[in-house]
C-alpha cells in the first residue's frame, strides 16, 4: 500500500500554524508502532538529509539532526529539542484498521483534532512535528539546535536508555512531551515492568458443563500514569471480579481470558470463555445480572458506557486446573491496581501506582503484565515486591524488568527561570510548575548528560493511549507561540 502523505488529511493541513500541522500530517502517514520504527526512522533520516543538515542515526535507532543558529543567535546556549518517534497503537474493537500499513485517519471536531477509531499519535507526534517545522524554517530565530528523536519510548524507553554520552553538546533540553498547555514539567516518575507467569495442567471439561462468553467493553481506557488517579475502570480487575463471584457461587471454571494490551494503557476490554454446571445455568444468569448491575452502578459516573455481557457459547474443550484457578483469581483480587500512595511533598501528585495492564490465560499458560510507577525509587521497589509476593504465593514466577529512573525536580533550573515569566507575559497567568506521574525520558537522558538543564512542556492532549486521544487546536496555537518565544530568549553561552 502506497501512502500519499501530501494529500492525506487535507483539512488538518489548513490549520494554523500550518508548518506544524503539515509536518504532523506527514508524520501520521507513516506507521510507527513501538519496536517497529524502521519506517519512521528512515522517514526522519531522509527529512534531515533533504534539508542538508547533519543527520545521524545511532546504534539503537535514535535520529539526531543538527541545525546551526540563525544570524545573531550564534552566542546562545545550544538547545536540544527532544520528542519520541513511536506512538501507542490502540483501536476500538469495531474499527477495521491495520496499523502496519495505514496512516492515521484524522478529522476535526470543533476545537479538537481526532482520529477515527484509533489513537491519534499526538503523543508525541505533535512534539516531533514542532521540531520538524523549526528545522525546516527559514524565518524563525533560534540558537543552534540539536534535534533528538528517540525510539521506543512507549514500551521500554530503550531509545533514551541507549543514547550514549558525547553525541549531544547542548546545555538545555526541551522535552515536548507534556500534555497540559499550562504546565511546565520539572520531574516525572520512574517505572518497572512486573510480569507474573506460570504454566498449569488443563482439565477436560466435564460433559455436564455448558460454555459462556463474558466480555467487558466500553471503558474509556487512557494513560496509565497521567490518568491513574481518575477512577477509571480497569477491564482486567472488573473481569476478575465477575469470574470470582461465579466461581464462589456456582463453581465457574475458566477456560481462557484475554484482557488489556499495552502496559502503559489502562485496559479497556477483556474477554473470557468459561464453563458452569448446566444445572445452575438459570441461577448463574440471574446472579450475573445482579453483579453486572452492581458494577455498572458503582462506575456509572466515570464509565457510563461500560458493558458487561454474558452470552452462551460452545462449551470449551478444556478448563484451568481447579487449584490454580482458585489461586489465580485470589491473586488478581489481591494485586494492587491504581494509586498506591500520593506524594507527601507535592500536593495532588500521585507518587506510586500500578496498572494491571495485560492478562492472558490460554493453553495452559498464565501471563499477567503490570507497569509500576513511582517518583520515589524506594517506593517503586516496595510496590514491586508487594506485587511479586502476591503472585509468587500462587506459584507464579515473577520477572521485574525494564526498570527506568524518575526525573528529580530542579526548581533552580535556569531555563525554568526563563520560561515562567515568559509564559505569564504571553498568557496573563502563571504556569503550573509540576512533576508528573508519567514516564518522561528526561531522567534517563540525564544519566549520560547530567549537566544538561531539562524542562518539559506541550499542548493539551486528552485521552492519550486510547482511541479517544485528541489534540486541542487552540492549545497547539498557544503552545507554538510559547516555543518560538522560548527560542528567542535562550540565554547566552
Amino acid at each position: 500500500m502506497t501512502l500519499d502523505i501530501k494529500t492525506m488529511s487535507t483539512e488538518i493541513r489548513q490549520l494554523e500554524p500550518k508548518s506544524l500541522w503539515n509536518k504532523f500530517a506527514d508524520l501520521n502517514a507513516v506507521p510507527r508502532p513501538s519496536k517497529k520504527e524502521e519506517r519512521v526512522i528512515a522517514f526522519m533520516k531522509n527529512f534531515g538529509e533533504n534539508l542538508g543538515l547533519k543527520t545521524v542515526v545511532d546504534e539503537v535507532g535514535n535520529v539526531i539532526i543538527k541545525k546551526p543558529a540563525t544570524q545573531g543567535m550564534e552566542d546562545r546556549i545550544t538547545v536540544v529539542m527532544q520528542s519520541h518517534l513511536d506512538m501507542v497503537h490502540q483501536k476500538n474493537n469495531d474499527t477495521a484498521f491495520d496499523f502496519d500499513t495505514q496512516g492515521i485517519d484524522m478529522f476535526i471536531d470543533g476545537d479538537w483534532v481526532k482520529a477515527r477509531g484509533t489513537t491519534l499519535g499526538a503523543d508525541n507526534g505533535l512534539g516531533v512535528a514542532t521540531i520538524m517545522a523549526i528545522l525546516e524554517s527559514t524565518d524563525i530565530p533560534h540558537p543552534a539546535i540539536e534535534a533528538l528523536f528517540t525510539v521506543d519510548e512507549e514500551t521500554g524507553m530503550t531509545g533514551a536508555m541507549g543514547l550514549k554520552g558525547g553525541l549531544l553538546s547542548g546545555g538545555i533540553l526541551l522535552n515536548l512531551d507534556t500534555e497540559e498547555d499550562d504546565e511546565i514539567g520539572v520531574g516525572c516518575a520512574g517505572g518497572i515492568d512486573v510480569t507474573a507467569k506460570r504454566n498449569y495442567e488443563e482439565e477436560e471439561t466435564p460433559e455436564f458443563k455448558v460454555g459462556y462468553a463474558i466480555s467487558v467493553t466500553g471503558l474509556q481506557g487512557g494513560h496509565s500514569g497521567m490518568q491513574i488517579h481518575e477512577g477509571l475502570g480497569n477491564a482486567n480487575k472488573i473481569m476478575n471480579r465477575v469470574l470470582f463471584d461465579g466461581f464462589e457461587n456456582f463453581g465457574l471454571r475458566i477456560s481462557s481470558i484475554d484482557g488489556g494490551s499495552l502496559r502503559n494503557a489502562i485496559p479497556r476490554e477483556s474477554n473470557a470463555i468459561i464453563a458452569i454446571d448446566a444445572v445452575h445455568e438459570d441461577a448463574f444468569l440471574l446472579d450475573m445480572a445482579l453483579v453486572v448491575n452492581t458494577i455498572q452502578r458503582e462506575l456509572k459516573t466515570m464509565e457510563p458506557d461500560l458493558k458487561i455481557s454474558v452470552s452462551k457459547c460452545e462449551t470449551p474443550k478444556s478448563i484451568m486446573d481447579l487449584g490454580v484457578q482458585e489461586g489465580f483469581t485470589r491473586a488478581m483480587y489481591a494485586a494492587i491496581n491504581g494509586v498506591y500512595r500520593m506524594s507527601a511533598d507535592i500536593p495532588g501528585l500521585v507518587e506510586t501506582s500500578n496498572n494491571i495492564a495485560r492478562v492472558l490465560v490460554k493453553d495452559g499458560s498464565i501471563h499477567v503484565g503490570c507497569l509500576t510507577r513511582s517518583s520515589v525509587e524506594s517506593a517503586k521497589i516496595d510496590l514491586m515486591n508487594t506485587l511479586r509476593a502476591t503472585f509468587e504465593l500462587t506459584g507464579c514466577e515473577v520477572e521485574c524488568s525494564g526498570d527506568y529512573p524518575g526525573w528529580t525536580p530542579n526548581m533552580d533550573s535556569a531555563i525554568l527561570k526563563v520560561m515562567k515569566p515568559l509564559y505569564k507575559e504571553l498568557n496573563g497567568e502563571d504556569p503550573h510548575v509540576a512533576a508528573c506521574h508519567a514516564g518522561l525520558e528526561c531522567g534517563i537522558l540525564g544519566q549520560n548528560y547530567p549537566e544538561m538543564d531539562m524542562i518539559s512542556f506541550g499542548p493539551n492532549i486528552k485521552g492519550a493511549h486510547s482511541p479517544d486521544e485528541r489534540a486541542q487546536i487552540s492549545s497547539v496555537q498557544k503552545y507554538w507561540k510559547f516555543v518560538l518565544a522560548i527560542l528567542k530568549q535562550i540565554p547566552k553561552a
